[in-house]
């Protein structure tokens, strides 16, 4: 039988442009299957050497400096948008007005205001969207969601989350768009807290109700040329100027009547500055007749309890196996190995089986609303000092009941 040809266009050539770049292409042998050759058709990014890169090494068959192009080209089907948080909502919502399917990189928009109106125009034009959660798709995680369902663990109590990093722990790390509200909307409850979020509800299901706290624990840093450099660099005796969003987010959480942990409370941080965690992204979830941990830094295991009694009681750790999620298209046994890179090939696969009619597994912009909204929540009560409530988001792939 014949593959499917899929036209790729890709909006921004960064880091997260690339690994776009690397799923699609990976889509045909890791997933043979889906019957699906994805063709790389043509890059846009503003700096004329990204752009020259996504041909000569990427393999884009175009190139151009206008994003436009991209969506104008009649020999694309789905467009990757991976460029700054500030240009989300405009080419979200300009892909939708073309009638372009997306996959689009989180936060979609500088807070849940711009992220409804990028779910507007996606709604308007009923085409396919996924979003870079890419944290939803470890193996373990995928496990950990299936134990809960089940009733594995009992009925959850309560649920603890962090997403630490130490990105910008050091005090000369660039004052990137990152740290600018104008660009980034907010700071670390957009970048990290958004991911969490989203992880939250995707396992456990919708969050009602949150009471958020912040801290802008930098409050100066060295000015990085907008298009140069990244958020990791450091910049000693540099001209400084204002850090203006949060460095840690923190919120008090309670779930929906309707998600599989109603009932349950639970609490969420998140924090680009600290010292010690690289990247500890992670999550505990308790329950009457068990629990389960697991941690970004250690992507591949699954620490479980179940039960009060016996000679195991407490947890045991569980690596990832053939048994869990898509372990086994990427190893062929437990203990060897998935890494970051492959969570995107997942999310590729998740994406364009939805595009051509199947399940449709994949994030979407209802979950983008929904993740948003806790998090603009969480910064209103932090400023209020008052419980919000999070409207309910129709759509979603949330865990309910």
């Amino acid at each position: 039988m014949s593959k499917k040809t899929i036209g790729v266009g890709l909006i921004s050539v960064g880091w997260m442009g690339n690994l776009h770049t690397r799923a699609y292409q990976a889509l045909s042998h890791i997933y043979p299957e889906l019957e699906v050759e994805c063709k790389l058709i043509i890059a846009a990014d503003t700096a004329p050497d990204r752009a020259k890169y996504a041909h000569d090494v990427l393999g884009y068959r175009e190139l151009t400096t206008d994003y436009h192009d991209v969506l104008r080209h009649p020999d694309v089907d789905v467009v990757s948008i991976c460029s700054p948080n500030f240009l989300h909502m405009e080419m979200g919502i300009a892909a939708a007005e073309a009638g372009k399917a997306f996959w689009i990189e989180k936060p979609v928009g500088r807070g849940a205001h711009e992220t409804i109106k990028v779910e507007a125009a996606a709604n308007k034009a009923q085409v396919e969207t996924s979003i870079g959660f890419n944290y939803r798709h470890p193996p373990a995680v995928e496990y950990a969601k299936k134990l809960i369902a089940e009733g594995q663990i009992g009925t959850i109590t309560n649920v603890r989350g962090s997403y630490f990093a130490d990105y910008s722990a050091d005090p000369n790390g660039a004052l990137s768009w990152r740290f600018i509200r104008e660009y980034a909307g907010s700071g670390v409850l957009g970048d990290l807290m958004g991911h969490l979020a989203d992880q939250i509800q995707y396992i456990l299901g919708p969050i009602s109700e949150v009471s958020g706290i912040s801290k802008t624990v930098v409050t100066e840093r060295p000015v990085l040329q907008m298009g140069s450099g990244t958020h990791f660099d450091v910049i000693e005796g540099g001209e400084k100027k204002p850090v203006e969003n949060e460095d840690y987010g923190g919120m008090l959480i309670r779930f929906a009547d309707n998600a599989v942990a109603a009932g349950a409370v639970g609490t969420l941080e998140a924090s680009r500055v600290s010292v010690g965690p690289r990247a500890s992204y992670n999550f505990e979830i308790y329950g009457t007749n068990g629990s389960l941990k697991w941690d970004f830094e250690r992507l591949n295991e699954l620490e479980l309890a179940i039960g009060r009694k016996g000679a195991h009681v407490g947890y045991q750790r569980i690596m990832a196996n053939n048994l869990m999620g898509d372990f086994g298209k990427f190893q062929p046994g437990s203990g060897t190995s998935m890494g970051y890179d492959d969570l995107k090939v997942i999310e590729a696969r998740k994406f364009i089986e939805a595009y051509l009619g199947g399940p449709r597994l994949n994030s979407n912009i209802h979950d983008a609303v929904a993740a948003a909204k806790v998090v603009t929540g969480a910064e209103e009560s932090a400023a209020s000092g008052q419980w919000v409530k999070i409207t309910p988001t129709a759509g979603t792939t949330a865990a309910i009941r």
